[in-house]
């Protein structure tokens, strides 16, 4: 049996992927003690589920002290908790020295492996062009991601009632996918799986297994191509949108041969191209997808393996040096500029037309969550909004002076924060902290919070998503006994309530296929 065999059928133990650890540490106790603490969210073999993995190869921008720290206090923006009133100082410093201890071997997860786990469930060909369920507008659909029971429910956003409700694969991450007509979804799981859904028939269509740990995907705006970004291995997937047959990949690696992960992977529309930001490695890396002359439909028959090497490749990629890591990043509406951000808060803006930082040190403090960035018009000039992870700030960035125009205080670190192009209002959460249950409203002229709300006192309440027409703002109840809570976008006042099981993102398909202001790209 194979490694890749193996790792499939989940069935390698954890001894035996274990090497040395601290002198004098037991190692079957530090197992046991990685099992319970450590192995649910970060996979049994330390290679990453609902957390990142834990191997030498991606801990090496975090020391062996901050880890210490880490694994006693949580981490800031993340679901890590502490364990400093479970665990003792030594007990701590061995889980240390076993998730910074090598794999006796390094899973591979290449093009073979991706290849192998390839399934077709049902083809398109066989599939009906129209939705097999009565809705005014499935434009205005959503779809909702319950953690809770791994579940993604279809939810009609005219009549607020549920469509369907289908499982998912384990732990969803990034957000779902749409294809230009938003009638397939694509979802990309923690542990690398990939799925394409057919929203109007209600069916899979097709599954691959990108990578071990994977962060998350970009659907191209033509449609053709989904793009992988891996934690685990280092590598960036080329998937053909149609299948999920894989078509190139990327080892993501520096001129001297550094690897890195991939912080996250976008598509920008006008470009015709993928963005990824790289988590170890100061480059960003553009990655075209728009075919040059002469290549007509061959483009989507190429193969990375297909023996035509005088052939020039039509994905070509475009590295960019930048100031800091970037472990987030935002666009502008004409994705021109791009503002980017290292998890110690050092903030930069990329003309992506020229190729290089323009904006070195851009006035974000704290960690900002760029991927929950907003822009909107101000006094005649556009805007960007992010709220930040570390303190209970909302950053307002002129983006013609990079400029702060305004720091908003909240009553915590927000994690989400969302409008519409028809709203008067940007709604943020306070995810982290004793204010979590509490989400703020935020009136765009004013740059004021005008209502403070508490849906679920002592609850979670994260992640707005609005309606196709802005009429509605739907909110999020992160608790297994959880709810979408409906809310009328101009009074600000409750309509409904629909129970679910810890539901994260709610994805409007006109919203996020449209990249209008307000919204996630």
């Amino acid at each position: 049996m194979t490694f890749r065999d193996l790792l499939l059928a989940g069935a390698l133990c954890a001894s035996t992927i274990s090497s040395s650890v601290s002198a004098g540490a037991d190692t079957a106790e530090v197992e046991k003690l990685y099992r319970t603490h450590c192995g649910e969210c970060h996979n049994a073999h330390r290679l990453g589920g609902m957390g990142p993995a834990l191997l030498p190869e991606n801990l090496k921008r975090l020391r062996k002290n901050a880890a210490i720290d880490v694994i006693k206090n949580g981490r800031a923006a993340t679901q890590m908790p502490g364990f400093g009133d479970k665990l003792s100082d030594d007990q701590i410093q061995s889980l240390v020295d076993y998730v910074y201890t090598p794999l006796p071997e390094i899973p591979a997860w290449g093009m073979e492996e991706i290849r192998a786990s390839h399934i077709i469930h049902n083809r398109e060909s066989d599939l009906s062009d129209k939705p097999v369920f009565e809705v005014k507008d499935p434009l205005n659909l959503f779809l909702v991601v319950e953690l809770g029971d791994h579940h993604v429910t279809l939810l009609d956003g005219d009549r607020m009632e549920p469509v369907h409700r289908f499982k998912s694969r384990f732990a969803l991450h990034g957000g779902p996918k749409y294809s230009p007509d938003g009638r397939f979804v694509y979802f990309a799981s923690r542990d690398g799986w990939i799925s394409k859904y057919d929203i109007y028939n209600l069916k899979l269509v097709a599954e691959i297994r990108a990578g071990i740990n994977t962060r998350n995907q970009a659907v191209s705006a033509d449609g053709r191509y989904v793009m992988i970004a891996n934690y685990l291995p280092h590598t960036l997937v080329l998937l053909d949108a149609r299948d999920l047959s894989p078509i190139k990949l990327y080892d993501v690696k520096d001129s001297k041969g550094k690897t890195s992960r991939v912080s996250a992977v976008y598509t920008a529309p006008p470009r015709d191209s993928f963005i990824a930001a790289l988590k170890d490695i100061p480059e960003l890396w553009e990655i075209s997808y728009d075919p040059p002359p002469g290549f007509g439909m061959w483009i989507h028959d190429y193969r990375e393996d297909s023996g035509e090497d005088s052939t020039p490749d039509p994905f070509p990629v475009r590295k960019i040096t930048v100031a800091d890591y970037l472990d987030d990043f935002f666009f502008d509406q004409d994705y021109i500029s791009l503002v980017g951000t290292s998890r110690e808060g050092k903030g930069q803006v990329v003309d992506m037309d020229v190729g290089r930082v323009v904006v070195p040190d851009l006035e974000l403090p704290g960690m900002p969550h760029l991927a929950s960035g907003i822009t909107w018009e101000y006094e005649g000039r556009t805007v960007m909004a992010t709220p930040n992870l570390k303190k209970g700030n909302i950053s307002v960035i002129d983006m013609e002076t990079w400029k702060t125009i305004k720091n908003i205080e909240t009553l915590g670190p927000g994690f989400f924060m969302r409008s519409h192009r028809d709203s008067p209002y940007a709604w943020v959460d306070v995810f982290f902290g004793p204010n979590k249950d509490v989400v703020h409203v935020i009136d765009k002229k004013t740059l004021e919070i005008v209502k403070t709300l508490r849906p679920a006192p002592g609850k979670t309440a994260a992640h707005v998503e609005f309606t196709r027409d802005g009429k509605y703002a739907l909110l999020s109840i992160w608790d297994p006994d959880g709810a979408v809570v409906v809310y009328d976008g101009d009074t600000l006042e409750e309509i409904k309530r629909l129970p679910m099981n810890k539901p994260s993102g709610k994805y409007n398909v006109y919203n996020k296929t449209r990249y209008l202001e307000g919204t996630s790209h």
